[in-house]
């Protein structure tokens, strides 16, 4: 499951993206409202984490223009303010749920799990696929060519990270962001291991190899075309 964070408070914005993440989740995140409908126009988010108070365009004005625009992601609404009109104005916008600060974090993860569920009991997307390779976001399975291929959960979220993001060329320091919520330091090589385990499990004994080093600048999940 991917998911978008708007917060424009640094260390809340870290604390929520790399808590998705060890939850298993494929987090972007962003500091301002600009942003989140850049975001939206390029990408598909299962949810938004949208807070209410941010500089320049406010939340509520990011989701009046998101639900305009015909976009029905759910949306999350995090907000200091207390008072029961603010709650109302938010969800007759169009939000899902509304979430006051201070919160748990246990409570964030429930009523995000609560919004994907009732997300997952509509028709949508929940299978990603290339080729004969093929994800089970619900089941969180992975097969190829009908075989099933047992995947750790960090194998996981980064085989479906290649997977929402097919024929780009991802960045190291994109994917370890996105997979291990860290700073990439360059001396390290834990994205090349990474790669070379799930590519023994994915590509090894498929004649077609769909996991491909870019040089220079990362891997990139792709069919290659036929000369």
């Amino acid at each position: 499951m991917k998911l978008l964070i708007a917060e424009d408070d640094n260390e809340l914005r870290a604390y929520l993206r790399t808590s998705l993440m060890a939850s298993g989740f494929v987090v972007d995140a962003v500091a301002n409202g600009v942003n989140v409908l850049a975001y939206l126009k390029s990408s598909s988010y299962d949810l938004l984490i949208l807070d209410v108070m941010m500089p320049g365009m406010d939340g509520l004005e990011v989701l009046r223009r998101i639900r305009t625009s015909d976009n029905q992601v759910p949306v999350l609404m995090l907000s200091g303010r207390h008072l029961v009109e603010d709650r109302v104005k938010g969800l007759e916008l169009g939000a899902d749920d509304y979430l006051i600060k201070p919160f748990a974090l246990t409570e964030l993860l429930a009523r995000v799990n609560t919004l994907l569920r009732r997300r997952s009991s509509q028709p949508q997307e929940t299978r990603l696929a290339v080729a004969d390779l093929e994800l089970d976001l619900i089941s969180r399975k992975a097969s190829r060519g009908g075989r099933r291929i047992e995947l750790t959960s960090r194998e996981f979220v980064l085989l479906e990270l290649l997977l929402r993001r097919r024929d780009e060329a991802l960045s190291k320091s994109l994917i370890a962001s996105q997979v291990w919520g860290i700073d990439f330091d360059s001396g390290t090589n834990v994205i090349e291991v990474a790669i070379r385990r799930l590519r023994a499990k994915i590509d090894d004994d498929f004649e077609v190899k769909l996991i491909h080093t870019v040089r220079g600048m990362g891997y990139r999940l792709e069919v290659p075309t036929t000369p």
